[in-house]
């Protein structure tokens, strides 16, 4: 080939003083090293072989490594750069033709499949019939095209990080193809078309008005996955499918685009785009302040991010699916789900988990061969006392051992067992009244901390030790009968908190503020200043919400902000110490960033885990209004279809009405409400085209009275997944 080394810099390599000239101890010496620059035919030749079918992994290799020694010398690496994308774009232009000819045997299969189901009437009955869902019968292989281009791509990284190369390429037709073919596979998998405006990402759906629960409100701290993990559609299919080994076989065969979609989408942007201002799109619904999107924020350093999240979230449901059958792809190639957070919102809970548990499994692993098992010999009626003295002076990788507990005076080896009961026992012991640690929500089913747990002289040394329990129970895989408000929950993760947090510590002062809002304060005859008044120990204690509070004056311009600022006083700022000390024991054995994949609500599922809700308790202590009675027909379909629904499900459903999907310790006897305990009801609506209605500040539902059960079944069944959390949507 061509050389040329004339007009370039010496390179500069140390050289050990023994190999120094004459013997002397020289530090360095000057070598001209040759920097060939290869001509522009015989790169693209290069070039050229990995678009070969020929060209397999071994042949693929060996071109890497030549590519990868001729890229050093930079104009190598640009020309090399130029002519892959060249490659690159011809590839594109073959896995276009392949798709599109799928997308033709795909949509003859659809019409065969809706036509059949015209006929029968039922796709249960369709799928029956032919034993598997018409997509499975096809045969479907990646083509080699695909492939091809996936490892072009690959290549152009390798040889530039950056990624400049990458933002040039247009391959926009190959993903609208990519994306009718997923189209066509969820409806032949069952679960139809995702409109597009289904779905929507955590972070864009704020709660509203909060009179009623319903369908389908998510906020950014991450209430918004249901207990199943379905967090989008919300039908019944979507469950299915998400976790269907036909649905994953086939999205296989779609896999190295999808990679390759992936890896040009999450292409980081030059420096000078990045610095684009971002569009302040929201406004904070109490205070009327602009706010700035959050999604935007976190996808405008990412070439195709916008397109990335509309990818993810018409085709939620298949990915989740291929994911569960291929768990590493969430390390490798659509490790995006997991990094960029607007995404994680669309990854099942049972996906996000197992990841999670992997990567805790290895620090574990680790742990154990460095330290052992972390043995403890403990009294049952002391176990608090005696753990904490145990474990407070043992580092942090010490504790990600495996823990060996015995009971004083019992018998029993420690083969998990005794560990479940030890975690038991000290999760009851840890809101035991005389630690002053925690006090109950006015429901009785949830913690939080206690403002005056500093008349307990070692509160703050065993709230870390709390937290540190808590991130070792998550750690080992036990769950802990520990549930705390969702206001804590959310300072885990970092997220804020706002006035619907309230409820479920003081459910008569969120009526409060939830007046003060809603109303006129000339009205309602208040006079306010930007502080807060409580009681401690029989004094009156005034906090200054603002510098010199007690002085402002609240008006119906910046109530909204005194609503906020009164909310973070006394949920977060009144515990700031003990919060502070619990999750830095937390975070010891749990990263902060591996805790943020969850949100407030599946955080609670991690920790506690699914509750055990007795239906025909909770049928007993119901009530009827509005019409009514236990006996008519629609109120047995209900019964009857809420009887069926799976664990899960019924979790969602209680949340949909309560507000928690904890039941209290005596059942749906003590559930309590606005006015104390309050039972269940079921009142009549009246519009038959609308959703059920929950009202969790009542524990009740409006429900229509449907023509047929199925109908009830569909409508109660979206609501409740996607209505369980947020507030606004009836």
């Amino acid at each position: 080939g061509e050389s040329k080394d004339e007009g370039k810099e010496d390179e500069v390599i140390e050289i050990p003083p023994e190999m120094g000239s004459n013997g002397k101890a020289a530090k360095y010496v000057f070598v001209r090293i040759p920097r060939p620059v290869i001509g522009v035919e015989r790169l693209s030749l290069l070039c050229g072989i990995l678009r070969l079918e020929a060209c397999k992994d071994s042949s693929f290799g060996k071109v890497m490594t030549i590519m990868g020694s001729l890229s050093r010398v930079r104009e190598n690496r640009q020309i090399l750069l130029k002519e892959l994308g060249t490659v690159a774009e011809s590839l594109g232009g073959d896995a276009l033709r392949d798709l599109t000819e799928l997308n033709e045997k795909l949509s003859m299969a659809t019409k065969e499949f809706e036509d059949e189901k015209k006929e029968k009437g039922d796709e249960d009955k369709v799928i029956k019939s032919n034993k598997k869902i018409p997509a499975s019968a096809l045969t479907l292989s990646t083509t080699s095209a695909e492939l091809r281009l996936l490892r072009v791509l690959q290549s152009v990284v390798n040889l530039e990080s950056s990624g400049s190369m990458l933002t040039k390429l247009d391959l926009t037709a190959l993903w609208s193809e990519l994306t009718k073919c997923l189209k066509f596979v969820s409806k032949l998998e069952g679960l139809g078309e995702v409109e597009e405006g289904e779905g929507v990402e955590e972070d864009e759906r704020v709660s509203a008005e909060s009179g009623g629960s319903g369908a389908g409100n998510n906020d950014v701290s991450g209430d918004a996955a249901d207990i199943s993990g379905i967090s989008g559609d919300g039908a019944p299919a979507a469950a299915k499918l998400s976790q269907s080994t036909s649905a994953a076989a086939l999205v296989n065969r779609f896999l190295p685009s999808i990679q390759s979609f992936f890896l040009l989408a999450t292409t980081k942007k030059d420096e000078e785009d990045k610095m684009a201002p971002v569009k302040l799109t929201r406004v904070d619904s109490i205070t009327g302040k602009q706010l700035v999107n959050e999604t935007q924020e976190a996808l405008k350093g990412l070439v195709g991010g916008q397109s990335l999240l509309q990818f993810v979230k018409m085709n939620r449901v298949l990915l989740n699916a291929l994911i569960r059958s291929t768990p590493n792809l969430l390390e490798k190639s659509l490790k995006a789900l997991v990094e960029v957070k607007p995404l994680r919102g669309f990854l099942d809970f049972d996906v996000k988990r197992k990841y999670f548990s992997s990567l805790l499994k290895r620090k574990r692993s680790s742990a154990n061969r460095r330290y052992g098992s972390v043995r403890l010999n403990v009294r049952r009626d002391h176990i608090f006392e005696d753990s904490y003295h145990q474990l407070r002076l043992r580092s942090a990788e010490e504790m990600r051992g495996r823990l060996s507990v015995n009971f004083a005076g019992e018998e029993g080896v420690d083969a998990g067992g005794v560990s479940r009961e030890f975690y038991a026992v000290l999760a009851r012991e840890m809101f035991n009244p005389n630690y002053a640690l925690f006090v109950a929500s006015q429901d009785g089913c949830t913690f939080s901390p206690n403002e005056n747990s500093y008349i307990n002289g070692d509160h703050l040394s065993y709230f870390k030790f709390i937290g540190r329990i808590v991130g070792k129970a998550i750690c080992d895989g036990f769950l802990l009968d520990a549930h705390f408000t969702r206001s804590f929950y959310k300072h885990c993760l970092g997220d804020s908190v706002d006035h619907h947090d309230m409820q479920a510590v003081d459910p008569e002062y969120y009526k409060n503020l939830k007046s003060i809002l809603n109303y006129n304060l000339e009205d309602l005859g208040l006079e306010l200043t930007f502080s807060d008044e409580k009681e401690s120990f029989g004094r009156l204690i005034t906090r200054d919400l603002i510098p010199n509070g007690r002085n402002v004056a609240v008006t119906e311009q910046n109530k909204g902000e005194y609503v906020k600022a009164v909310c973070e006083n006394r949920l977060t700022n009144s515990i700031r110490s003990q919060l502070d000390a619990f999750l830095t024991g937390l975070h010891e054995l749990v990263d902060k960033d591996l805790l943020a994949l969850f949100n407030a609500r599946e955080l609670e599922l991690l920790i506690s885990g699914m509750p055990r809700i007795d239906i025909d308790d909770l049928r007993a202590n119901t009530e009827y209004s509005g019409g009514y009675k236990a006996s008519d027909r629609i109120v047995g379909w209900f019964w009857k279809i809420v009887g069926e629904m799976t664990e899960n499900e019924k979790a969602s459903f209680v949340m949909f009405f309560s507000g928690s999907s904890k039941v209290p310790l005596e059942g749906f006897a003590a559930l309590q409400g606005m006015r104390g305990i309050q039972k269940f009801s079921l009142n009549k609506a009246f519009d038959r085209n609308s959703l059920p209605a929950a009202h969790t500040c009542f524990n009740s539902i409006d429900l229509p009275d449907y023509e047929s059960e199925d109908i009830l079944r569909e409508k109660l069944l979206y609501a409740v997944n996607e209505g369980a959390t947020g507030f606004g949507f009836a």
